[in-house]
């Protein structure tokens, strides 16, 4: 009875141990893949204010969860002695990931300056997100399940229905731009991976503890303590699902508002500088039709002159004939006219006979055709008016 009876003790023992751990199993996959969407949550509303890179608190917690998932219940790599030597994630990700179109699993085998199986599981994952194809990556390694049983245990979150889950969530991360420097301090495969849970706690406190406290208060406060009192009092911190998609929604309204806003602006500056180029282009087009009605009026200059000298050079020989007619004639009226004036005309003084020779000279140089006896009849005409 006595055997029975211990028997019996060690099997319900046996029994809770298996209870127990299958629950912390079930409890640690719960956790992670909780704080895995929370993380998410967070890089999506951060995005929206600065640029993700390996300074961003939010990143760096993101990737130390996605890194303890990947290598949640990870199997060990047996040795030729037999002996088990721990495996990185980076182990099953370069195996179950060469089927991706594209993939950069080549790129990261061959960089010099990782060399740790840890710190190229790490570069892969900068290198995803930067190329947006981290949930590709994960739904084709956890398609291939003979791989992926090969490399984790029972129990492993990949090989879970939070698998499912995981490849979903790292979706909404297509909408980041990721920005990331492959040769710093967060590639070091020397160090593991630290989750901060602080950020994703919550604390929901009944309405008999509040009002508790805040009676509580109220007596430190009237005891005269100041220093005992706490400077910041207020509700507890509640992030339910409902919160977080108020949260969303409201990030989205603003991220579309400043999208609008944005658009506005590119439309208003592509009006103005259509509007700037066609008054430009009015303004080379006066210039254009300017400059060829110059290049016009010089034209007709240029023939006008040709024209003129063409006819100078034919009436040359015409000219000089008429001028030394008209030279002579003014020889005749200067001297032989001149001479047999009446005696009337002796009252007329020099200055007047100079100015009428004036006139008679100016006459033939405008080559007016006057004949020797026009000549002698404007003369007498002439010196009627003197007398």
């Amino acid at each position: 009875m006595a055997s029975r009876s211990l028997g019996g003790l060690s099997g319900s023992r046996g029994g809770c141990k298996k209870s127990l751990s299958a629950r912390n199993a079930a409890v640690e996959r719960r956790n992670l893949i909780t704080v895995c969407r929370f993380s998410v949550k967070t890089l999506i509303d951060r995005s929206c204010f600065e640029t993700i890179d390996d300074s961003s608190p939010e990143f760096n917690n993101f990737a130390a969860i996605l890194e303890q998932i990947l290598s949640h219940r990870l199997k060990g790599q047996i040795t030729w002695f037999g002996y088990e030597s721990p495996r990185s994630f980076w182990d099953y990700i370069r195996v179950a990931c060469r089927k991706v179109s594209q993939n950069c699993i080549c790129s990261i085998e061959n960089m010099e300056n990782v060399s740790s199986s840890r710190a190229k599981g790490r570069a892969w994952i900068r290198v995803a997100l930067m190329e947006k194809h981290l949930s590709e990556y994960i739904s084709t390694a956890l398609r291939d399940f003979k791989t992926t049983r090969r490399f984790y245990e029972d129990g492993a979150i990949v090989l879970g229905e939070e698998a499912n889950m995981l490849a979903g969530m790292l979706l909404g991360l297509n909408a980041i731009d990721f920005s990331f420097c492959l040769k710093g301090e967060g590639l070091d495969g020397n160090f593991p991976a630290v989750i901060d849970y602080t950020p994703y706690l919550k604390f929901t406190q009944s309405s008999d503890s509040i009002s508790s406290d805040e009676e509580e208060l109220r007596t430190l406060g009237s005891s005269g303590s100041e220093s005992s009192t706490p400077e910041n009092v207020g509700p507890p911190f509640i992030m339910d699902e409902n919160s977080w998609f108020n949260k969303c929604k409201r990030v989205k309204q603003k991220y579309q508002l400043t999208l609008e806003q944005k658009n506005k602006i590119l439309l208003q500056r592509i009006e103005d500088s259509d509007l700037a180029h066609k008054l430009e282009k009015e303004q080379l087009e006066y210039i254009i039709v300017e400059l060829q009605d110059q290049l016009k009026s010089y034209q007709s200059l240029d023939q006008l002159s040709a024209e003129v000298s063409l006819s100078q050079a034919s009436l040359d020989p015409g000219q000089s004939q008429e001028g030394d007619g008209k030279q002579d004639t003014l020889n005749l009226i200067s001297e032989d006219q001149l001479r047999r004036l009446p005696p009337a005309m002796s009252a007329v003084s020099s200055n007047q006979l100079k100015a009428l020779k004036g006139e008679l000279i100016s006459a033939f140089k405008e080559r007016i055709p006057i004949s020797t006896s026009d000549s002698q009849h404007l003369l007498r005409n002439s010196m009627r008016t003197f007398i």
